[in-house]
Parts: C-alpha cells; structure tokens; sequence
C-alpha cells in the first residue's frame, strides 16, 4: 500500500473522514475553487431599484449611471456593496467605508469595510453614501483584498461619481453621492476587509 493511501487509511479510523479525503488537508467547502466560477447575476432593473433606494435618489439618475458602467464593462454584476463613507485630502488621501456586500445565493448580506490611501493633487472632504457593482466574484469571502484605483480616472452620471477599481479579475464600480467638496486626481489603493482597520494599508 502506498504511503499516502496509509495515512488516508489511518485518518479515516481516527474518525476524520473529512481530512483523508483531501489527504490531510482540512476541507472547507466555503473556501472559492478555481472552476467556481459561475453565479446569479443581477439586472439593470434590480440594480437602479436597490441603487436608488440606499443612496436615496431618483430612478433616473441612478439609471443613467448603471446604464454606463453596464456599456462599460458588457456584462451583469454577480453582486453590489450598499454603504456609506468618508474621506478626506490634503495631497495624501484617506478614505474609510463600511457596507453590506448583497449576493443572490447569500441567505444574508455580509459585512464587509474598507480603507484606502491616496497620493496626488488632491484637497478636500466629502462624506458619501456608496452603491458598488462587483463583477466577477462568485464567492463572498473573495471581496477581502486589495484594490489599485485611479480617483482622477472617475466621472459624473446624473451627478453621482463613478470610478473602477481591479483586482485578480474582480472589478469594482462604486457609485457615491455625498456632501462635501473634492476636487484633483489621486492614484492609490482601496482594501476591503472584514473588520474596521485603522491603518489604511
């Protein structure tokens, strides 16, 4: 009998099924596989109507923005962040956020926060409520990562901004309306993470 076949043996009399059938690695069906790669996605209609209602504006202009970044990227979302932020600049930016990330086959939202840090021609504050389409994540715990970002490449729909943001195939499209004035062209990163971080890296 080969080595490995004894060790799948032996954890399996110990009564650890579950590690022998992955050759003592510890099996967490939660955890994303590579051919994972398929889930519901949501449609424009669905989208203006939750977007709508979290950021508290009109169908229309909330619309028009998801009509954009749907030419944009020729695809549906397969989720969306709905939350709120603040930020603040003076040539070095930060910006911390908290939200929901909603999923169809999610039996609830996750709580997910983020935090960034900027550099570049930049001064100014707004504090924000946030709508973002997520393409390309097929499960929630993939979201926890960081993002590069262009704050300068961002533009106006309808009076909401709108800017991307990219990842290992995973692409962010938040939405913000706010109060608050913010005026330059930043480059720098955005982490998403499970609990509040203080520090921005």
């Amino acid at each position: 009998m080969h080595r490995r076949q004894l060790i799948a043996t032996g954890l399996a009399a110990a009564g650890l099924p579950a590690l022998a059938a992955c050759g003592g690695r510890a099996a967490d069906p939660n955890y994303p596989i590579r051919s994972d790669r398929t889930a519901p996605t949501y449609s424009a209609d669905e989208l203006v109507a939750a977007g709508s209602r979290e950021l508290g504006i009109a169908a229309e202009a909330m619309g028009g923005a998801i009509e954009r970044i749907f030419a944009d990227q020729g695809d549906r979302p397969t989720a969306y962040i709905a939350g709120e932020e603040a930020a603040g600049a003076a040539g070095v930016g930060l910006r911390y956020g908290r939200g929901a990330l909603h999923m169809k086959d999610l039996s609830a939202s996750q709580e997910v926060f983020w935090q960034g840090i900027s550099i570049g021609w930049d001064v100014g504050g707004n504090a924000s409520r946030v709508f973002t389409l997520v393409y390309g994540l097929y499960h929630p715990d993939m979201i926890y990562r960081r993002y590069p970002g262009v704050e300068g490449s961002a533009y106006l729909v309808g009076g909401l901004g709108v800017n991307y943001q990219r990842a290992d195939g995973i692409i962010l499209a938040p939405v913000r309306t706010g109060v608050g004035l913010r005026l330059g062209a930043n480059v720098g990163t955005m982490a998403y993470s499970r609990q509040r971080n203080v520090l921005p890296l």
